[in-house]
C-alpha cells in the first residue's frame, strides 16, 4: 500500500528533513515521491552532478522505513539547458517560442532535450537502482506538453510517412482535395498552426496522435535505461487527463508496469465524488484491474476560480474511493506546503500551519485505516457494465466546424458513467481503439464514439448478436479513424445493429429544451431518426421533430441495441440505464443503499462511503465483519455509517453475484 505524497526536500533546509521523517512515521506514510522537479539541483551545470543531498534524503527515508518513488526530473529542464539550447523551448500554435520561467519548457522532439533527459535518467539509474529505499521509478511528470516548432514538424513528417506509407494515401485520408490542400512533397506538411480560417480536422487529429507517440517514445527511452540497470524495480509515469493533453493513455498503459494517475476533482458539490468514481474506474480499466493514485489534493478542491477546503472526512472518503476501485494506495501532491513558488498555496499533508492542523490529523487517521485493510490483492471490482472511452474521438470532437459548440465528449462520457454511479452499478471502461474483448460484459454504453474502425464495429456487432446489450448515444459511429465520414446516414458504423438511420441532426438552443413523450427532456441535441427495424420507446413531444423517434430499441441476434438520439439530461440517462440494466439482469452492487452513499466491492471488502451530512444505516444481506472495529454484523442487520464517514466490511463468505 503506497501512502504518502510528493516530497521536495530540496526546497527546505536540511534540518527540516529529520522532522519530515518523524511526521511521516506518525502519519503512517509508507512511500514518498522524490525528485520530480529537482533537475537544477541534481545537475546544476551541464554534466556536473550533485547527488550528495539526494543520498542523504534517501538514506534518511530508508532508515525511517519509508519507501521512495524516485522520479526523473525531465519535466522541468534547468535554466542552463534552455540558455544552451534555445531551440529546445516549445513553440505554440501562433508561432511564439515560449521562454524559461515555468515548468514543461521543452520540445519533446528536440534532440538535445532528449539527450539531456536520457543522460540525467541514466545517471540516476546507475546511482540508485539498487538503493534499498527505491520502490518504484517515476519517469518525467504528466506528459502532455505541445510544441509546433520546425523540429516537431520534421518529426511529424517522419511519423506521417510511417503511418500512411505514401503521400497519395495521406491525401486521401486527409481529404486534401478540399480547399486545394493536396500535398506533392512531404516537406510541404507542417504541424497545425494558426491559419486564416478552419484547419483541416484530419491533420489536427493526426498531429495529436503523433504527439502521443512522440512523448511515448521519450518515456520508453528513459524506461529502458532504468530497466537495464535493475529490471526488478517497477517503472511508471503519472497520467494526467485534460482536453489539452495529447496522450492516448489506453495505448500507453501497456508500456508501464503499473498505471499511475493524477486526479484533481474540480467541483465542490457531490460532483466531486462522481468525478472521483469516474477517474478510479477509468484508471482501473486502463491498468487491467490495478493502478496507483499518484497525485491528488489532500485537503483542497480546485474549482474554477477558487480553492475549496474539503470538509472533515472528505479526504478520507475520496482516498478510499480510489482504493476501493483498485488503487494500490493514495499519494498526494504534496507532503509539505512550500513557502514560495508558483504553487505556494497548493494543498499539502503538512500545510503552512504545520502538523497541528485538520489536514494532518485526518491524514494520520487515514494512515491507520489503510494499514488495517486486508485482502487488497484479492482483486478489483467486478463489473458487468462498461462505458467506451476513446481519446481520438475526444480530440476529433474538440475540432472546429462541428454542428454545435455544445458538443462535449468528456461531458457525455462522464454523464453516462454518472448515471450508472447513481444507480449503484459497478462500471468498467473499454477502449475501441484497441482490440476489443467484450465477452465478460453484459451491457456496454457508447457515448459520442465519433470514430469507429471496421474492427471495432465488428466487435460491437458480435457482442450484440451474442446476447449483449448495447446503448448507443448520439454522435457515435460517424466517421472512420481518419475522420472521414462514413456515408449513408448516421450512425453509419452501427446502422445494422441499431435498426435506425439518422438523416438530420437538429442541435438545440441550450435555453430551449424539448420534452419527450415519456416525460424526459432533451437538451442541446436532437436528431431526425428513421426506423429501419427498431421500435420507438420514446418520441419527441415538441419542436420540429414532434412525433419522431427519440429513443429506440432493436433486437439483433440474441441481443439488443438501444439508440438515444436525444441529449438526455441526467435524470433521463439514469432512468434509461436503470431500466436497460434491469432488463439485462444487472443489479446494483448492494441493494437498499441510501442516496448519497457509495457501495463498492474490492475482493472480499465492501466499502461504504457516506457523503451525507447525517448518519445512515445500510442493510446487509449476509454476515460480515467490520474491518475497522472488528465487530460482526449478522445477515439482515444494518450497519451504521457516521455522517461523512466510512465503513469497510469483510464479506469473505458472500456468494458471488451476477
Amino acid at each position: 500500500m503506497f501512502y504518502g505524497g510528493d516530497y521536495n526536500p530540496e526546497q527546505w533546509p536540511e534540518e527540516v528533513w529529520d522532522d519530515d521523517v518523524e511526521l511521516m512515521r506518525e502519519a503512517g506514510v509508507t512511500a514518498v515521491t522524490v525528485g520530480v522537479f529537482a533537475w537544477s539541483h541534481l545537475e546544476p551545470e551541464e554534466g556536473v552532478y550533485d547527488f550528495g543531498w539526494l543520498d542523504r534524503v534517501l538514506d534518511r527515508l530508508h532508515a525511517g522505513g519509508i519507501g521512495v518513488v524516485l522520479a526523473t526530473p525531465t519535466a522541468s529542464p534547468p535554466p542552463w539547458f534552455t540558455l544552451a539550447h534555445p531551440a529546445g523551448l516549445p513553440v505554440n500554435a501562433d508561432g511564439v517560442r515560449l521562454t524559461h520561467g515555468s515548468r514543461d519548457t521543452y520540445c519533446v522532439s528536440s534532440r538535445p532535450y532528449r539527450a539531456a533527459a536520457r543522460r540525467i535518467a541514466g545517471e540516476l539509474g546507475r546511482r540508485y537502482a539498487h538503493h534499498p529505499a527505491v520502490a518504484m521509478w517515476h519517469v518525467h511528470n504528466e506528459y502532455g506538453t505541445d510544441c509546433r516548432c520546425d523540429l516537431t514538424a520534421e518529426a511529424f513528417r517522419s511519423w506521417l510517412a510511417k503511418r500512411h506509407g505514401s503521400l497519395e494515401a495521406l491525401n486521401e485520408a486527409w481529404t486534401t482535395a478540399f480547399w486545394s490542400q493536396r500535398y506533392s512533397d512531404w516537406a510541404q506538411i507542417m504541424p497545425p498552426r494558426a491559419t486564416q480560417y478552419l484547419p483541416n480536422p484530419a491533420q489536427v487529429l493526426d498531429f495529436r496522435r503523433f504527439l502521443s507517440d512522440e512523448m511515448l517514445g521519450a518515456f520508453v527511452e528513459q524506461r529502458d535505461l532504468l530497466r537495464s540497470v535493475n529490471p526488478s524495480i517497477p517503472i511508471t509515469t503519472n497520467f494526467v487527463q485534460g482536453g489539452w493533453v495529447s496522450v492516448d493513455h489506453a495505448r500507453w498503459a501497456a508500456e508501464v508496469d503499473i498505471v499511475a494517475v493524477d486526479h484533481y476533482p474540480d467541483s465542490a458539490d457531490i460532483a466531486a465524488e462522481e468525478e472521483t468514481a469516474f477517474a478510479g474506474d477509468l484508471a482501473r480499466s486502463w491498468g487491467g484491474g490495478r493502478w496507483l493514485l499518484m497525485e491528488t489534493a489532500p485537503n483542497l478542491i480546485y474549482t474554477r476560480g477558487r480553492m475549496h477546503a474539503k470538509e472533515p472526512g472528505r479526504m478520507t472518503r475520496h482516498s478510499l474511493g480510489y482504493v476501493a476501485r483498485g488503487s494500490a494506495g493514495a499519494m498526494y501532491f504534496q507532503w509539505r506546503q512550500p513557502l514560495g513558488g508558483a504553487e505556494l498555496f497548493h494543498s499539502a499533508m503538512v500545510p503552512h500551519a504545520g502538523p497541528d492542523s485538520p489536514v494532518f490529523r485526518e491524514a494520520t487517521s487515514l494512515g491507520r485505516i489503510l494499514a488495517a485493510l486486508p485482502g487488497l490483492d484479492a482483486g478489483s471490482p467486478a463489473a458487468e457494465v462498461a462505458v467506451t472511452w476513446d481519446a481520438p474521438s475526444w480530440w476529433a470532437l474538440q475540432g472546429a466546424g462541428l454542428p454545435s459548440a455544445g458538443i462535449d465528449y468528456l461531458a457525455a462520457v462522464r454523464q453516462a458513467h454518472r448515471a450508472l454511479y447513481r444507480a449503484g452499478v459497478a462500471t468498467d471502461f473499454v477502449f475501441p481503439g484497441l482490440p476489443l474483448d467484450l465477452a465478460r460484459h453484459r451491457m456496454v454504453v457508447v457515448p459520442h464514439l465519433y470514430l469507429v474502425s471496421a474492427e471495432a464495429a465488428a466487435a460491437f456487432r458480435d457482442f450484440v448478436a451474442s446476447g449483449g446489450t448495447l446503448v448507443l448515444g448520439p454522435l457515435s459511429g460517424i466517421a472512420e479513424p481518419s475522420a472521414r465520414v462514413l456515408p449513408g446516414g448516421y450512425p453509419a458504423a452501427f446502422r445494422e445493429i441499431s435498426g435506425v438511420r439518422v438523416t438530420e441532426w437538429h442541435p438545440l438552443d441550450p435555453a430551449s429544451p424539448v420534452t419527450l413523450d415519456d416525460g424526459g427532456t432533451a437538451r442541446g441535441w436532437s436528431e431526425r431518426v428513421e426506423l429501419t427495424g427498431a421500435t420507438a420507446r420514446a418520441r419527441y413531444a415538441g419542436g420540429v421533430l414532434a412525433g419522431e423517434p427519440a429513443i429506440t430499441r432493436h433486437d439483433f441476434g440474441d441481443g439488443t441495441c438501444w439508440y438515444v438520439s436525444a441529449g438526455l439530461d441526467d435524470d433521463g440517462w439514469e432512468r434509461l440505464l436503470r431500466a436497460v440494466a434491469a432488463e439485462a439482469g444487472i443489479s446494483a452492487v448492494l441493494e437498499g443503499v441510501p442516496p448519497g452513499v457509495e457501495a463498492v466491492r474490492r475482493g472480499p471488502l465492501l466499502f461504504l462511503l457516506n457523503h451525507n451530512p447525517s448518519a445512515v444505516t445500510v442493510p446487509l444481506p449476509e454476515p460480515a465483519v467490520d474491518v475497522l472495529t472488528g465487530s460482526s454484523v449478522a445477515a439482515g442487520a444494518a450497519v451504521g455509517v457516521a455522517a461523512g464517514g466510512v465503513a469497510i466490511l469483510d464479506c469473505q463468505g458472500w456468494k458471488a453475484r451476477r
